[in-house]
């Protein structure tokens, strides 16, 4: 195949605005087609009909990459030091290395899978190609691989075909084609031939052209071959997701924010430590740098990455049983600060099912739950007037607007089947878009023949010429007729489709079928009105999200009218707030910077191109705000992929959209993502109290450090701090990840992009308890010294460095408590709600007392045995960090801080 940079370029012509005559000179054919000698060319000049895979990273690059993160190289540096650097006891620290540098691997290899899961995007939208197609060569009629179609072909489409490249259609019978995938809308087009005015026009308005990977499902038609490959529409789509840039999740933003924060602080305080000790109490510069080493090693939270990956593994466990896949794990997180959840309209909001919802029978208007009995005539004809089928498992098959009317029939109690084994059809008009109706012949028992017609409203009435009211045919004169347009425009109105019912005896059937004979006085029996419903607990999601301070818009390749009335019924929009509502043909005459201006008065947008909804999502982006997208189609990829966090659907979508997506609802159900959002919020907030218990000790063990430091104190050992990193610190900070949301979560604005972990006075708890946890540890130890048990100094010291070493272990174990809230009090939230918590306390508590109690640990940690006297110091002032912090919450409550 040739190289791209070598292709020649393709049409970028509107087909549909040029007749068929012009076409066919644009691309140099004729309707029997090219030659062999002709195609084989434009192979080569075109190259095949096939996406392109593009540039691919080899798994050895993704996981180098994985590495770029300033968190992880800090996290490098620590093992290294750990490794290399030798402490007081001329030892290395090699378990310290190799659990960093697991936590680092893990990570990588994590972020190279999530990587490759996102490529499949690509991949499915080549497998959706269709394998062959019939084209007309050297005027035949052959079947070829649709990879070797070129522009200028000519392809025969029929019932159930996909069809194979974008086309400009000439020649159509009935042809139905459904495009959703592209487009959205949920109903097949009907395709015509007639040339199109205007060069703006959108694809689901292009109704004489047919588009790659779309689906025949009525009819036949011929169309010519006007672009293949990456030049088609699917293709365009294809491109725009391999050129978006990965959009950063707030959680990695959060995570490199702190990684920058820790390395400069870090760095400062080991620097001033090294030369206060060097300078001031003339320390010897080793013993000075292997401490300033320890105090950095002490201030690194190594278990953080493990420790967030955890929690979001937990929320994507949590998510699972709730019909919530996860793809990528920092999804969880992004969910919690999602401002906007732009929503495709069918399957997501709506249930991507064409349901009858009004009927107008016996000049009055009904719902489609009332009580119509099985015998009405309007009931009889729109289900005998109907090409659906019944296939495996009673299944009904077709086009949706008839089934739906067949299902509603079996709901009345009419079963179609029985009743055509009664009154079989004989004969039938087929639907035809310029009469814009149907008809179907039924022998009745008693020798007659029955017609029953359907179609356009306003059509069928030029056609009738009397109306079946309670039983009865009367006159149809104007007056009636006006009723009977009313009603229909009152359900038009509505977002409904209509239909008319109509119908006629006649003595035969007449040997030629002339619709202007059959279709002619006629009797009118009722209109029937139609709609993709929405979704039934859709409305009360939308409810929760504005109440979450979450803006739902709705984003829609379907009709202005149709997307405005269901966006009313949910409280989307205010009923009559039409100025809410943007079309793609409105959008495309704003630049940019207008869009920008206005785009927060825009909640519906409806008959939107793929480019259109990337517009859309990267206007919201710009203005600060974390979006989420929905959707199910082809068409939806490039805008999944764009936002902050993309959500394929489980059941409707294409592996296209599930593939850019972040992550995917197993029911295909909005109030799926709003019960998702809380989840999240309730992971970011979990996360927050993680690393504000995580630096509160890091704190505490750096100011206790460097204090002592400058009082020329020994209060802490290289292994002191290495046990309580490794006890303390990791599986309480696990178990809060654990956590159960607070009250009044989903009642709080999203938190934006602009926040981070220290955000909602984090900070500020993580200075003055790390302040309050180092004031602890020094006084304790500061009082050993001043009372001592023991007479000689090397007991004395002792006991000091084990009462110094005990209260910092115990007293970061009762701090755990306090952060189960940053500012509620620990009794109102409930201390032990969470059993992981409980039980990881109880862990950590029995690993800090066994080293001290157990003989011979005691030695290996240089720690003594301690008296009750000693024991009740170490617990007074361990657990007094839950009082005073509980003092510290009710004073911000009290000034309206919380």
């Amino acid at each position: 195949m040739p190289e791209e940079n070598e292709k020649k370029e393709q049409m970028s012509q509107a087909f549909y605005s040029q007749n068929q005559e012009e076409v066919l000179n644009e691309l140099d054919t004729t309707p029997d087609g090219l030659t062999d000698d002709q195609a084989q060319q434009r192979l080569s000049e075109y190259g095949a009909n096939e996406l392109e895979e593009g540039k691919r990273s080899t798994t050895l690059q993704k996981f180098i990459a994985q590495f770029k993160d300033l968190m992880i190289i800090v996290l490098l540096v620590a093992a290294a030091i750990s490794a290399i650097v030798p402490n007081e006891d001329g030892h290395r620290e090699w378990v310290d290395a190799i659990i960093i540098l697991a936590v680092v691997v893990i990570n990588a290899v994590m972020g190279v899978i999530q990587e490759s899961k996102a490529e499949q995007a690509i991949e499915a939208l080549r497998e959706m190609s269709t394998p062959d197609a019939t084209v007309l060569r050297n005027g035949h009629r052959v079947t070829i691989n649709s990879e070797e179609l070129v522009p200028g072909d000519i392809i025969l489409l029929e019932a159930g075909d996909v069809v194979p490249a974008d086309m400009r259609l000439i020649e159509a019978s009935s042809l139905k084609i459904e495009e959703s995938a592209l487009t959205g809308e949920s109903v097949p087009v009907e395709k015509k031939l007639e040339v199109l005015e205007g060069e703006d026009i959108g694809i689901g308005d292009r109704v004489n052209m047919a588009y790659s990977n779309s689906n025949v499902t009525y009819g036949r038609g011929k169309g010519i071959v006007v672009n293949t490959g990456m030049a088609t529409e699917v293709g365009k789509i294809a491109g725009m997701i391999a050129s978006a840039d990965e959009t950063q999740t707030p959680l990695k933003r959060n995570l490199n924010q702190l990684g920058k924060f820790l390395t400069y602080a870090i760095i400062a305080i080991a620097v001033v430590m090294f030369f206060v000790g060097t300078g001031l109490n003339d320390r010897g510069w080793v013993d000075m740098l292997l401490t300033s080493i320890s105090l950095a090693v002490a201030a690194i939270p190594e278990g953080l990455p493990a420790i967030v990956t955890i929690i979001l593994a937990l929320g994507t466990q949590v998510l699972s049983k709730r019909n919530s896949m996860i793809r990528k794990l920092p999804a969880v997180e992004t969910l919690g600060a999602t401002d906007i959840i732009a929503s495709d309209k069918t399957g997501t909001l709506t249930l991507n099912q064409m349901t009858v919802e009004k009927l107008y029978v016996d000049d009055h208007q009904y719902a489609a739950s009332g009580d119509i009995p099985p015998e009405n005539m309007a009931l009889k004809i729109m289900n005998f007037a109907n090409d659906a089928q019944f296939g495996k498992d009673n299944q009904l098959m077709g086009d949706p607007t008839e089934t739906a009317l067949v299902q509603f029939g079996l709901d009345k109690g009419f079963d179609v089947r029985e009743e055509i084994k009664a009154e079989p059809r004989v004969a039938d008009l087929p639907f035809d878009s310029d009469r814009k109706m149907m008809s179907t012949i039924h022998k009745l028992k008693e020798g007659k023949y029955l017609v029953a017609v359907k179609g356009a409203p306003d059509i069928l009435l030029e056609r009738a010429n009397e109306v079946l009211i309670s039983g009865e045919t009367k006159e149809l004169d104007e007056s009636q007729k006006q009723i009977i347009l009313d009603n229909n425009q009152n359900m038009a109105r509505q977002a409904l489709r209509v239909l008319g019912t109509a119908y006629k005896y006649i003595d035969e059937v007449p040997e030629t079928l002339e619709p202007e004979e059959i279709e002619k006085d006629l009797t009118f029996a009722g209109l029937v009105g139609m709609i993709d419903p929405e979704r039934p607990e859709a409305e009360q999601a939308v409810k929760e999200a504005k109440g979450a301070g979450i803006r739902p818009i709705m984003i829609t390749g379907d009709h202005r009218d149709t997307a405005e009335a269901i966006a009313q019924r949910l409280g989307i929009i205010e009923k009559g707030d039409d100025s809410a509502v943007l079309t793609g043909a409105q959008l495309d005459k704003m630049s940019d910077e207008e869009f920008s201006q206005n785009v927060e008065k825009y909640s519906v947008y409806a008959r939107v191109s793929p480019e259109h909804k990337v517009r859309i999502v990267s206007a919201w982006q710009e203005e600060g705000k974390v979006v989420g997208m929905t959707g199910d189609g082809v068409n939806d990829a490039p805008a999944l992929k764009q936002a902050d966090i993309g959500i394929g659907m489980g059941i409707t979508g294409t592996e296209v959209s599930k593939g850019a997506s972040d992550m995917v609802l197993a029911d295909d159900n909005f109030a799926t993502i709003v019960v998702a959002v809380e989840e999240g919020r309730k992971v970011f907030s979990n996360i927050q109290k993680a690393i504000q218990y995580l630096m509160a000790a890091n704190l505490g063990e750096v100011l206790t450090l460097f204090i002592s430091t400058l009082m020329a104190w020994d209060t802490l050992l290289p292994i002191h701090l290495l046990w309580i990193n490794l006890v303390t610190d990791t599986f309480p900070a696990i178990a809060l990840g654990m956590e159960p949301a607070e009250q009044n979560l989903m009642q709080h604005k999203p938190r934006g992009k602009t926040s981070n972990f220290f955000s909602g006075g984090v900070m500020s708890s993580i200075i003055y308890q790390g302040i309050v946890e180092a004031a602890s540890v020094l006084f304790v130890y500061w009082s050993a010294i001043q009372w001592p048990v023991h007479a000689t100094y090397e007991a004395v010291h002792e006991d000091a460095l084990t009462m110094a070493f005990a209260t910092l272990g115990l007293m970061q174990l009762f701090h755990a408590f306090n952060v189960k809230s940053i500012h509620q009090s620990l009794f109102k939230v409930g201390p032990f709600k969470n059993r992981a918590f409980n039980w990881a306390i109880l862990l950590s508590f029995a690993m800090m007392m066994v080293i001290i109690i157990v003989p011979g640990l005691n030695d290996i940690f240089r720690v003594a045995h301690l008296d009750t006297y000693q024991w009740a110091i170490v617990l007074g002032a361990s657990f007094a960090i839950i009082p005073i912090v509980e003092i510290v919450k009710a004073v911000q409550r009290a000034m309206g801080k919380s």
